[in-house]
């Protein structure tokens, strides 16, 4: 809003009216704002919490410290959904397609997590909503989102584009790029409009140009092969947003773990993003050009100013969890960010904390299932899954053993964000592998 209102009064010649027109002002507004409301309205909202006695109901697990949790305030997410709209609406461009995309993206799975945890905590009912009632509404908003950039004429690449080297010697700001024009210069020198396509590229390393297109998956040539290759890409949307959803979901099970994760993937895709919006900086880097990419960055600052906002209280010990209201919607936002800056098969290594997290439990599942049936007994892989309370158990008989003293909850989470910070890097890094 403040943008549109500094849009709309620019011709009074306000004083510092000129800081709204940069990204980089916009994105550390939204973020210290986002991160504020989370600071101050979190109190007030585990208070109401607690008065309402909407705590956490806890299984005896045999976790050490686990039961002192129980009564903890849930359905903390709430505070990051607060915090992140508020900033995004007072900063951000509200007409940019990929701002409002990832408005909705925030209000649906908060929505989902939302109705998850009232079902378990208003309802007494553990299970929540039904896994397959979640998987049905992540794949409609997947099918939902993979439709919209096949179809919208907002959400375009650009090739070939080079940027005009009499502006570079002027010294012209980044934040002034070429990203506001219309047209671009090509190749040959020209302006030209004709580097718009509606394209299924995306990052790959290791490869020419870091760009691998879908359309090499596809069997077919021709009208055929156009259908074909927009299908294998909408597919793909649909187990990203998944996976990423479910992801962060398996991981949130300690205090302060998906929270402090989550704000080194959430950091690293907003970088992405500012990158990819502008064309000097993606010229240099040699990364896809994606025009109005750079509003997600300033989403994405928001979202990891209400994350570190809230892991002020979410810390260990946690004065209140996530719930589901959070860890889905941060998942889900997650997926649709990479997906839209086209980083989507970065994301195994990049969220490799989540990844290696929802692998434990399906391990862990097939292992036992299949060990029950051979051998009329469930034997286990782990000790206990997912994989961050394998390090909280010992004396269960497992394929893995180690560590055979159980680690301190403290000590295991910092360690998982040390582990996401390496990879964290590590993605960055590998875009300069060619």
């Amino acid at each position: 809003m403040l943008y549109h209102l500094f849009e709309a009064l620019k011709e009074f010649d306000i004083p510092g009216q000129g800081l709204m027109t940069y990204l980089s002002f916009r994105a550390m507004m939204a973020s210290v704002t986002a991160m504020l409301i989370s600071l101050v309205i979190g109190k007030k909202i585990i208070r109401w919490l607690q008065r309402k006695q909407i705590g956490e109901e806890i299984r005896d697990l045999g976790l050490e410290g686990q039961l002192q949790k129980k009564g903890t305030p849930t359905m903390g997410g709430i505070i990051i959904f607060i915090a992140v709209l508020v900033a995004v609406l007072l900063f951000a461009d509200l007409t940019n397609i990929y701002t409002i995309i990832l408005i909705i993206a925030t209000v649906w799975f908060a929505a989902i997590g939302f109705t998850d945890d009232y079902i378990k905590v208003f309802r007494h009912n553990k299970e929540g909503l039904s896994e397959k009632g979640k998987l049905i509404s992540q794949v409609v908003f997947g099918l939902g989102l993979g439709l919209t950039v096949c179809f919208s004429p907002d959400i375009v690449v650009r090739e070939k584009v080079q940027v005009a080297a009499e502006e570079i010697q002027a010294g012209k700001p980044a934040s002034q790029s070429l990203d506001a024009r219309s047209e671009f210069r090509t190749d040959d020198g020209e302006w030209t409009k004709e580097d718009v396509v509606k394209s299924t590229k995306t990052t790959l390393p290791f490869i020419k140009n870091h760009e691998f297109d879908y359309a090499w998956l596809s069997p077919f040539n021709g009208e055929l092969g156009w259908y074909c290759k927009w299908a294998i890409y909408v597919l793909m949307i649909v187990f990203v947003i998944t996976a990423c959803s479910n992801g962060t979901n398996l991981t949130d099970g300690m205090d302060g773990l998906t929270t402090g994760t989550s704000t080194i993937v959430v950091a690293v895709l907003g970088i992405f993003a500012y990158l990819s919006g502008n064309i000097i900086n993606a010229e240099y880097l040699n990364i896809m050009y994606i025009p109005g990419t750079g509003e997600i960055g300033v989403f994405m600052a928001a979202f990891a100013g209400a994350l570190i906002g809230f892991l002020w209280h979410n810390s260990y010990p946690a004065q209140v969890f996530m719930g589901d209201t959070g860890s889905l919607m941060i998942g889900g936002v997650i997926g649709v960010c990479a997906i839209l800056i086209r980083k989507e098969l970065l994301l195994p290594v990049l969220c490799g904390v989540f990844l290696v997290e929802t692998l434990s439990v399906m391990i862990q599942r097939s292992w036992f299932k299949f060990t029950k049936k051979k051998y009329g007994e469930g034997r286990r892989v782990f000790k206990m899954t997912p994989l961050h309370h394998h390090f909280q158990k010992e004396g269960i008989p497992a394929v893995i053993t180690k560590p055979e003293k159980a680690l301190p909850e403290a000590k295991i989470v910092v360690r998982f964000w040390i582990v996401e910070i390496i990879l964290a890097v590590l993605t960055v890094a590998l875009l300069k592998v060619r």
